[in-house]
């Protein structure tokens, strides 16, 4: 795909890997791309804006307050007429800029005036990208939409090892790509996707719930949204930002996202139950908190199942499921496909370290009603999000034509 007449702005920011934008620039302009560079101060400190101005035929913006720059107030056109914003390399500190909304320079502030498509390209040294607080600000990035490419693993400049290289030009043209001609396959699709955990009271301070957070769901709320799809995402309590285009329907109980689930499921082409539901509530709930430090018994009763429901109630609707196993993953994993009545069912080890619950990363095993199988590798829950998606369209296409074993 040529970049013919694509208008781009290529963020730099203040990483040894600053260097590796000069390539990226000279590849954007040879397939046809007009690039405006924007650099941050520190980015200033790795490559000088000459060697951009050179490159690109256009001048540098670095300093959004300078009162003697025609640039001075170019921020808002520029945001306006661009179709996309590229920041190689991202780092560590504009991640959390931009996660969090703060503009104090010219790129943060583009970042925040923009509409276009923004893709991040991460690179930093050390266990950084592995950290808590990077890791969180990514994932709120994508949350709203923003992709956020992974770093490769390799030697850095520090002379460890590991993941923050910055990645190779070639793999980022191809994200850009992507990025300016999304996939629009699911358009004239209504997805309803639940997400999260639910909270089953105990007393009015106490509950029942699990370790979900809640990212897989939304990721396929992302990803579903981004392929043209109507998306209704319900969930249970997390700490994720919905996605603004979806349809949001918040719960706290497994009773309450049934009736939600139940009142919009008639409108649903594709119901993805990601959600974690508790499988049992109280059966007697207290009012009042319960005191003191005594042994405490509860009678517990099964909450509704609601994948069987939605399976028993629909009509042409494609059901996903979810089963998070700890053993006899398959096995588990096949009896549960079986049990409900769904077309998929997406099931993952939560006892291995890195996936699962609360965890950026997924590794899965998706078992299909008419008796296929296939693994999907360790990825981020992004990645995990859009491989189902196909995958969904892929056996819904093929459905026809198939018979269920018996």
């Amino acid at each position: 795909m040529s970049l013919e007449g694509r208008e781009l702005i290529l963020g730099v920011t203040g990483s040894i890997a600053a260097y590796k934008a000069v390539y990226l620039l000279r590849e954007l302009g040879r397939l046809g791309a007009s690039v405006t560079v924007c650099l941050s101060e520190h980015a200033r400190e790795f490559v000088g804006p000459l060697t951009f101005r050179t490159l690109s035929g256009r001048s540098v913006l670095s300093n959004l307050f300078d009162p003697q720059s025609a640039d001075a107030v170019e921020h808002v056109a520029l945001a306006e007429r661009c179709h996309a914003i590229v920041v190689a390399p991202a780092t560590a500190n504009l991640l959390a800029k931009a996660a969090h909304g703060i503009a104090d320079d010219f790129l943060t502030t583009l970042l925040l005036a923009a509409r276009a498509p923004v893709l991040m390209v991460p690179a930093m040294d050390g266990g950084m990208w592995e950290h808590p607080a990077v890791a969180a600000n990514v994932a709120t990035l994508r949350g709203r939409g923003v992709t956020v490419l992974e770093p490769d693993t390799g030697a850095l400049a520090s002379g460890q090892s590991g993941k923050g290289r910055f990645p190779e030009v070639d793999d980022i043209v191809e994200a850009l790509r992507r990025v300016l001609a999304p996939i629009r396959d699911l358009a004239g699709d209504r997805l309803l996707v639940t997400a999260g955990p639910t909270r089953e009271p105990i007393d009015p301070v106490r509950y029942i719930s699990n370790r979900s957070s809640g990212k897989m769901g939304y990721g396929l709320a992302v990803a579903a949204l981004r392929r043209g799809a109507q998306v209704t995402l319900i969930s249970g309590p997390t700490a994720l930002t919905p996605p603004p285009s979806a349809v949001f329907v918040p719960v706290q109980t497994a009773e309450e996202m049934r009736e939600a689930v139940l009142h919009h499921l008639d409108r649903a082409t594709i119901v993805i139950k990601a959600a974690a539901v508790a499988d049992y509530r109280v059966l007697q709930v207290s009012s009042v908190k319960i005191k003191g430090k005594r042994d405490l018994t509860l009678e517990l009763t099964p909450n509704p199942d609601i994948l069987a429901e939605i399976a028993a109630r629909r009509t042409n609707t494609f059901v996903v499921g979810f089963a998070a196993e700890t053993h006899d993953v398959a096995a588990n994993a096949r009896a549960k496909l079986e049990t409900k009545g769904i077309d998929l069912l997406v099931a993952n080890d939560v006892s291995q370290a890195g996936i699962g619950f609360d965890a950026e990363d997924n590794e899965v095993l998706l078992l299909d009603r008419w008796g296929g199988a296939r693994a999907l590798p360790r990825m981020p829950k992004a990645a995990v999000a859009d491989a189902i998606l196909s995958h969904v369209l892929g056996l819904r296409a093929g459905a026809a034509t198939r018979k269920t074993p018996a």
